[in-house]
C-alpha cells in the first residue's frame, strides 16, 4: 500500500478518480466544514449537501462514493440526539440509502454516530429498526476533552491493519455518547462479529469503562463500531479535530514527521473508495 503522502499525491493527480463525498448537513449541524476539509486534505472531492436539497431531488446520493454525517446538534436534538435526522433518513431516503450502501461508504461522527444508531444503520444495517442507541453520559455532564483510543481488529474495510499504529488521541465533545445495546444479545453479537472498531483506553492503555478515560461509560470501552459489511462506521470522537498539527495542544513539541492521527481515518477511507 502506498504511504499516506503518496496516496494524497496520486489521488490529486487523477482528479477524475477522486472519490466524491456528500457531507450531509441539517439545521444544527456544526462540524460540516471541518469534516469536508478533512476529506479534502485526504484527497477527496467533498460537497456539503443540505438535507432540503436531497428532499427536493436537486442531488442524489448515487453521485457520491462516500456519505458523511458530521457532528453538531441536528434539528436541535429536540427529540434526542440524532432522532429527527434518523427518522428523515428512513422516511424520505430509505431507497436511496439502501442502494447507496451496496457500494458506497458511510461515516458518522458524534451526532452522525447518533444518527446512524437511531436510524438502525448501525450496528446491523436494519434501517428503520433500532438495535442500539446512545444514552446520556454516566457522569450526567457534557464532556469535552482529548481521549486515548485503540484501533481494534475489526470488519471495517477501510481501517484494516491499523492496530499496528498503536493508540491514537482524538477529541470528544458530547453529552449523549454511551453506546447502549437494547439487549445483551446485541452487545454479544457486536463483539463476536468483530464490529468494534475503537475502544477508550486508560493510562495503562487498556480498554476501560472508567471516567474520565471513558467519557460516557460505554460498555467494554466501545467508542466506535461498524456494520457487518464493514462499510458503515460510526464513532463518537472527532477525527476532524485532529487533522492538523496545530490542533494538538503540544504541537510545537511534536516531531517534525508527526502525522495528525485523525487525518489517517479520512485518508484510509478515501484510499479505499478510490480503488473501488
Amino acid at each position: 500500500m502506498a504511504s499516506s503522502h503518496e496516496s494524497f499525491v496520486w489521488v490529486n493527480m487523477n482528479k477524475e478518480l477522486q472519490p466524491r463525498v456528500a457531507v450531509l448537513k441539517a439545521p444544527g449541524t456544526n462540524c460540516d466544514v471541518e469534516t469536508a476539509y478533512g476529506f479534502e486534505l485526504a484527497g477527496a472531492r467533498p460537497q456539503i449537501i443540505l438535507m432540503e436539497s436531497l428532499k427536493r431531488g436537486e442531488v442524489d446520493l448515487s453521485e457520491f462514493q462516500i456519505a458523511a454525517f458530521p457532528g453538531g446538534f441536528s434539528y436541535g436534538d429536540d427529540l434526542g440526539s440524532g432522532t429527527v435526522f434518523a427518522a428523515i433518513l428512513d422516511s424520505y431516503f430509505g431507497n436511496q440509502i439502501e442502494r447507496f450502501r451496496e457500494k458506497g461508504l458511510m461515516i458518522g461522527i458524534c451526532n452522525g454516530d447518533q444518527i446512524l444508531m437511531r436510524s438502525g444503520l448501525l450496528p446491523f444495517g436494519t434501517l428503520g429498526e433500532r438495535q442500539m442507541t446512545l444514552d446520556k453520559n454516566d457522569s450526567g455532564k457534557f464532556k469535552s476533552g482529548r481521549v486515548k483510543l485503540s484501533f481494534e481488529p475489526s470488519r471495517c474495510v477501510f481501517l484494516q491493519d491499523m492496530k499496528a499504529l498503536g493508540p491514537i488521541e482524538l477529541q470528544v465533545a458530547h453529552g449523549e455518547g454511551k453506546h447502549m445495546p437494547l439487549n445483551d444479545d446485541v452487545l454479544r453479537r457486536i463483539e463476536e462479529n468483530d464490529q468494534v472498531v475503537f475502544r477508550y483506553l486508560d493510562v495503562q492503555l487498556e480498554s476501560t469503562e472508567e471516567y474520565p478515560y471513558n467519557p460516557n461509560g460505554s460498555p467494554n470501552g466501545i467508542a466506535g463500531i461498524c456494520d457487518p459489511s464493514g462499510r458503515i462506521l460510526g464513532l463518537m470522537p472527532h477525527p476532524e479535530r485532529s487533522i492538523l498539527r496545530e490542533q494538538y495542544p503540544n504541537w510545537r513539541r511534536m516531531p517534525a514527521d508527526f502525522e495528525p492521527q485523525g487525518l489517517k481515518i479520512f485518508q484510509r477511507m478515501v484510499e479505499y473508495a478510490s480503488q473501488m
